[in-house]
């Protein structure tokens, strides 16, 4: 369902992505691990188009774009075919819980008038944050505003769900809350690409795990090859330095 070919993005002098193949399937759950700075964020901006690859090639459903030549229209239709869940929620503080949902449904969904709250309390139902629909961003925890960003993100009805570290800026508390919820949507074969520092988790929500260093794809495979059988060195690097880290 989406194909990403020789991927590359630079900054200035500095090469992020270096050739980025890859492929996500319908339905399935793609877990991205790796060091700080290996390209891993990057990678899922550049699906749409938050940042713009020097090269390459993406297509998302029927929607294929060259980043060699592409104009405004396929970028737009591009970008419709996913959501993005931020490390630190990006909601409207001035606007409520269920306003930060309705709005999307009225600015790229164009729902109908009447239609819009109901629609928009389903999701926040979905997140188990419908009870705090009249709240303001600054009333509520990390976890739940986290939680009103994936419900926005789901109202979006997009084919894919893209999460950048969404539990890195929660306090451990309130992790698995979020957790919990990006399960659930596993469970319902929502396609997911999640940026992750979360090993447990990513072992068994992922379908597939991809090891990224240095702007490349090292490794990938089932969470059981990578995590407990995988022979490429930097990956057992890896994966015994944050293992560690955990434990201690």
């Amino acid at each position: 369902m989406i194909s990403v070919k020789h991927l590359c993005k630079r900054f200035g002098e500095h090469t992020v992505l270096n050739g980025i193949d890859l492929t996500v399937n319908n339905g399935e759950v793609v877990a991205i691990i790796g060091p700080s700075g290996s390209g891993k964020s990057t990678l899922l901006r550049c699906l749409n188009l938050l940042e713009v690859p020097q090269s390459g090639q993406i297509s998302i459903g029927q929607v294929v774009l060259d980043y060699a030549h592409y104009d405004a229209k396929e970028a737009y239709a591009l970008r419709r075919k996913s959501a993005m869940v931020f490390q630190n929620y990006s909601l409207f503080k001035n606007k409520t819980t269920l306003e930060n949902v309705t709005e999307v449904l009225k600015v790229v969904k164009k729902i109908k008038k009447d239609q819009i709250q109901p629609l928009a309390m389903q999701y926040l139902a979905k997140v188990g944050m419908a009870d705090f629909a009249s709240q303001y961003p600054v009333t509520l925890s990390g976890g739940q505003q986290q939680r009103v960003g994936i419900a926005r993100a789901m109202a979006v009805d997009p084919d894919v769900i893209l999460f950048d570290e969404p539990t890195s800026a929660l306090d451990p508390e309130r992790v698995n809350e979020v957790l919990h919820v990006i399960q659930n949507l596993a469970q319902q074969k929502t396609t997911m690409i999640i940026v992750t520092h979360e090993m447990e988790f990513a072992r068994h929500v992922a379908d597939r795990i991809i090891f990224m260093m240095d702007g490349q794809i090292v490794e990938q495979g089932t969470p059981q090859q990578i995590f407990d059988e995988s022979t490429h060195p930097k990956t057992q690097k890896f994966l015994r330095k944050i293992m560690t880290y955990d434990q201690d």
